[in-house]
C-alpha cells in the first residue's frame, strides 16, 4: 500500500426537493446530471480526464440500471469512462467517496468523480406476494378453462400496491422500521419529546440562516426540469417552525407516547451530490486547489435495532486511531435521520458506562457543543435522500470548515441495517 495523500477538490449538489405524494420532476440520474454539469464545467480539465465515476444510489429505478454509468454517459464523459454504482443504504453517498479515497491512496487511480443520487419520490409501487403468485399462476394457466379457474382466485386487495419505500425502511432482521429504532434510543438515553422538537426547530432555523446569508451559494446548483421550471433552494425548510406547532404533531411510530414525529424526523426527499477526489499528482497536473484532505474513514456495525448509534462507533474509532480527542474536532456533520437519534449519539459520548463498556474508553469521549454540530442545519430541515446524504455531509463539512477557519472535521451517519460510516477531513493550508 502506497498510502498516498488524497484530496477533496470541489463538489456540488442539487437543491433537496421534498417529495409531495407523487413522482417528482427528476429521476436519480436526472439529479446527478443537473449538479454534475455545472461542476464539471467549472473545472480546468476535460471531462474524460477522470479515471473513474462512482455513484451511490439505493432506490435504482428500472430505466436507469447502474445509474453511475448512465450519469457518466449523460455528462459527456465518454464511452470509455468506467463507472459503477455502490449501495450501503444511508451510507451510499459516502461509500462512493470512500471507495475513491482507497483507490487513490493505493495508487490505482488519480482523479475520480464520486457522488450520490436519490429520488425517493420515484420509489416503486410493489405488489403483495399473494398478488404476484396469482399473476404467475394466471400467466402459466393452460387454455380457457385453466385461466377461468385461476380468475376465481382474484381478490380486490391484489390491486392495492405497497410503496416500496415503506418496505425499504423496515429492517428485515428485527422487523423494526427506522423510526422505531429511534424510539428505542430515545428510551435508552432519556431523550424527551421537548428536546427532540427543540433540536428539530434549530435545524430549520440554521438552514434558513445559511440560505439567507448565502453560505450555500457555491454548493447548491440550480436544477431545471424538462418543462423549464427551475429549483434553486432546499424546499423542505420550515422557516416558521416553532415549539408550539411541533408539539401539536402526533407520534408516528409509537402512539401515543412516542418521541418521533413528522416534525422531528428527516424528510423524504430527492437530491444528488458529487465531489471530485484527487491525488497529489492530479493536483499538480491540472493546477487544482483542494478544499480538504481526506485523512481517514471507518465503517462500523452493530445491532440493527439500535442502528442510530452507528456514528458513535465509527467516529470514535477514527479519533482513537489518529490520536485525537473530542476537542480536536472543530466541526461535525452528523446526519439527522431523527432528532432523537442525534441526541442519543451525543448522550452516548457523555455516558460513562457506554464509553467504557462499548467504546472501550477509560473515560467519556466528551461533549460536542451545539456550535460545532450541523452548523447549517441537517436532514430534518433539508431532507434525507438516502443514497445522497453521505456525500452531501462530506461536501458541506469541507465547505463549512473552510468558511469558519476550522482545521479538522468529521462527517458521520447511521445506516439502516445496523451500521455507521465516518470520514475525517483536514483543511489544506
Amino acid at each position: 500500500m502506497n498510502d498516498r495523500p488524497v484530496y477533496l477538490v470541489d463538489g456540488a449538489r442539487t437543491p433537496f426537493l421534498k417529495a409531495r405524494g407523487k413522482p417528482g420532476p427528476f429521476t436519480p440520474v436526472d439529479l446527478a446530471v443537473q449538479c454534475g454539469r455545472p461542476l464539471l464545467a467549472r473545472q480546468p480539465f476535460a471531462r474524460d480526464a477522470f479515471d473513474l465515476v462512482i455513484l451511490g444510489c439505493v432506490n435504482v429505478i428500472a430505466d436507469e440500471m447502474n445509474p453511475g454509468r448512465v450519469a457518466a454517459l449523460r455528462l459527456g464523459m465518454g464511452t470509455a469512462m468506467p463507472a459503477f454504482t455502490v449501495q450501503i443504504n444511508c451510507g451510499s453517498g459516502m461509500q462512493s467517496i470512500d471507495t475513491a479515497y482507497r483507490y487513490i491512496r493505493e495508487g490505482k487511480q488519480d482523479l475520480i468523480l464520486a457522488g450520490g443520487a436519490e429520488s425517493l419520490s420515484h420509489a416503486p409501487l410493489v405488489l403483495r406476494e399473494e398478488a404476484v403468485e396469482w399473476y404467475a399462476q394466471l400467466a402459466t394457466a393452460k387454455g380457457p378453462l385453466g385461466m377461468a379457474s385461476k380468475l376465481t382466485g382474484l381478490r380486490p386487495d391484489f390491486f392495492k400496491p405497497i410503496l416500496g419505500l415503506e418496505r425499504g425502511l423496515t429492517d428485515p432482521i428485527t422487523d423494526l422500521n427506522m423510526g422505531q429504532t429511534a424510539e428505542i434510543l430515545a428510551h435508552r438515553f432519556g431523550i424527551s419529546r421537548e428536546r427532540a422538537d427543540a433540536y428539530a426547530m434549530e435545524s430549520h432555523q440554521r438552514l434558513a440562516r445559511a440560505q439567507d446569508e448565502g453560505r450555500l451559494a457555491g454548493e447548491v446548483m440550480t436544477a431545471f426540469d424538462r418543462d423549464g421550471h427551475h429549483y434553486d433552494h432546499d424546499d423542505g425548510v420550515r422557516r416558521d417552525s416553532d415549539m408550539e406547532a411541533l408539539a401539536k404533531l402526533k407520534p408516528v411510530f409509537e402512539k401515543p407516547y412516542g418521541k418521533v414525529t413528522a416534525g422531528n424526523a428527516s424528510q423524504i426527499t430527492d437530491g444528488a451530490s458529487w465531489v471530485i477526489v484527487a491525488s497529489e499528482k492530479a493536483l499538480e497536473e491540472h493546477g487544482l486547489s483542494p478544499l480538504a484532505r481526506i485523512v481517514d474513514s471507518e465503517w462500523s456495525a452493530l445491532d440493527p435495532s439500535i442502528m442510530g448509534l452507528g456514528p458513535v462507533l465509527c467516529s470514535t474509532a477514527i479519533t482513537r486511531r489518529q490520536g485525537l480527542s473530542c476537542e480536536d474536532i472543530g466541526l461535525w456533520e452528523l446526519n439527522e435521520a431523527f432528532a432523537a437519534q442525534v441526541l442519543a449519539c451525543l448522550a452516548a459520548w457523555e455516558d460513562d458506562a457506554f464509553c467504557r463498556d462499548v467504546l472501550g474508553l477509560d473515560s467519556t469521549f466528551g461533549r460536542i457543543d451545539d456550535d460545532r454540530l450541523n452548523v447549517d442545519g441537517g436532514a430534518i430541515a433539508l431532507g434525507h435522500p438516502v443514497g445522497t446524504s453521505g456525500n452531501r455531509i462530506v461536501l458541506h463539512l469541507a465547505n463549512a470548515m473552510k468558511a469558519r477557519g476550522e482545521k479538522r472535521g468529521i462527517a458521520t451517519e447511521c445506516i439502516g441495517g445496523g451500521q455507521g460510516g465516518a470520514m475525517l477531513l483536514e483543511v489544506v493550508t
